[in-house]
């Protein structure tokens, strides 16, 4: 009997996952625990094993499609078995599997909504129709808005209804002497213009509309030749981090809070840990490894920051899983240091030695990669002073770590040069007030300041 082999859920928080590649083709044969392809999550690279041996009955999805989790993507049984009662219907589960492929050709979409929304890349198929759900185009329709400009994060690139809503989230509204003008088909908003509102200044004349070509006049090429070095498709892990980063700006308030830490204590210490024997294995621990040691000890002190807000409902911790951002060749990835509250510096810099080089390799494991409580981000080694880290739904707090710059202060009647560490905490304004965001930094500044002093607890 034919059995499907399942888009595995990679991690609480993926809803998709992105075929790779596959590893086998229709017809072949598999035993059970080989690899029988590759899916990518935003934040890294799994194989999938088949579960089962047999002859690989069908292929359900290609490589480049976005599945749902938990969506039959493959059939595995004896030769010449049928399989199409596995394929995805429309009882998958998720809007991108249930929704079929409507056709809506770009010729019917009026020219206000062209000019609103024509800055944003378009999706289409390869015949010049745009592959849009029906609830998604139903939507579209009733508001008004030009699918012409969205790219759907549905299976094949298809929108669907989750697009535009996010497209009505951000589309400018107009005056109604804008509006009137665009309507006419003389005017469109200029390249380059993104106001809240758009204005009748913000218009241009239409290279064709009548004026244009009475004049003479030709519309600008937005580039000139030679002038593009290469277009990228946003797509695969690339277009997963973009969709989250958006919808943690859509879906949370975000304040964030600048201050600096006297950074004399981290860096004599971290001096004499370089200096110290190598039998300690201490030589590898870095800036950053003591960094993330204060964060641990600090929340421990601010539950309200050490919390994850899902739902009405805000769950706060006991000990602290703390998230630490790794730059890799895929993009940005934020494994997990389980019960970082309660490892000592060193085990804590080895556990984060180890995640780091698995995220670098992409072997990370999902696990590591799920459960973080509070999360930190540190580019002070590419020299910059301060920044707005983006949160991490549903964490409600992430803290940025910038450089190390002197700073003048007041000691003793005088003023000194003393090198301070920059910092960023960036708080989800719906759950965490600002004055438990600043008392936070308060006592993180003072322990790093004090270091020596942290570490004796």
């Amino acid at each position: 009997m034919a059995t499907a082999v399942v888009m595995p859920q990679l991690g609480n928080s993926v809803e998709t996952s992105i075929i790779s590649s596959w590893k086998k083709k229709k017809g072949d044969k598999i035993a059970a625990g080989e690899v029988l392809c590759d899916v990518e999550t935003d934040k890294a690279t799994i194989d999938v094993e088949s579960p089962f041996s047999g002859v690989l009955l069908e292929l359900f999805f290609k490589e480049g499609d976005e599945v749902p989790v938990m969506t039959n993507i493959a059939a595995i049984g004896e030769p010449g078995e049928n399989a199409e009662d596995l394929r995805p219907t429309s009882a998958a589960p998720s809007e991108a599997a249930v929704e079929a492929v409507a056709d809506v050709e770009p010729e019917a979409a009026s020219s206000q909504q062209r000019a609103t929304m024509g800055q944003l890349p378009v999706h289409h198929s390869g015949d010049g129709k745009i592959g849009i759900s029906p609830r998604a185009r139903h939507l579209a329709l009733d508001k008004g808005l030009d699918v012409l400009g969205l790219m759907g994060t549905g299976p094949n690139g298809r929108i669907i209804e989750r697009d535009i809503r996010a497209a009505l989230s951000t589309m400018p509204k107009m005056t109604p002497l804008a509006k009137s003008m665009v309507t006419s088909g003389d005017f469109v908003v200029a390249p380059g213009v993104h106001p809240a509102r758009i204005t009748s200044r913000d218009l241009v004349v239409s290279a064709s509309s009548p004026q244009a070509a009475a004049s003479g006049v030709e519309a600008p090429p937005l580039s000139g030749e030679g002038e593009i070095l290469q277009v990228i498709p946003l797509k695969g892990v690339r277009k997963l981090i973009a969709t989250r980063m958006m919808n943690s700006l859509q879906t949370t308030a975000q304040l964030t809070m600048n201050a600096s830490a006297d950074a004399r204590a981290l860096l004599d210490y971290r001096k004499r840990l370089k200096g110290s024997s190598e039998a300690l294995g201490l030589q590898g621990i870095t800036i950053n490894d003591l960094v993330l040691y204060a964060v641990s000890r600090t929340l421990l002190r601010f539950p309200d920051l050490n919390s994850l807000f899902v739902g009405e409902s805000i769950t706060q911790y006991r000990r602290v899983h703390l998230g630490f951002a790794v730059d890799t060749p895929r993009g940005l990835i934020v494994p997990v240091i389980r019960n970082a509250s309660s490892l000592s510096l060193q085990a804590l810099a080895q556990e984060s030695k180890r995640l780091s080089i698995a995220c670098q390799n992409g072997t990370v494991s999902p696990d590591d990669l799920n459960g973080a409580t509070f999360s930190v981000t540190n580019l002070g080694s590419l020299g910059i002073e301060t920044f707005t880290p983006v949160l991490n739904p549903p964490q409600v707090a992430i803290l940025g770590v910038g450089n190390v710059n002197l700073k003048p202060v007041e000691e003793s009647g005088e003023i000194v040069f003393i090198p301070h560490i920059g910092l960023s905490l960036t708080i989800n304004h719906q759950v965490v007030d600002g004055a438990p965001g600043a008392r936070f930094l308060q006592a993180f500044t003072r322990n790093l300041a004090e270091l020596d002093l942290l570490l004796a607890l």
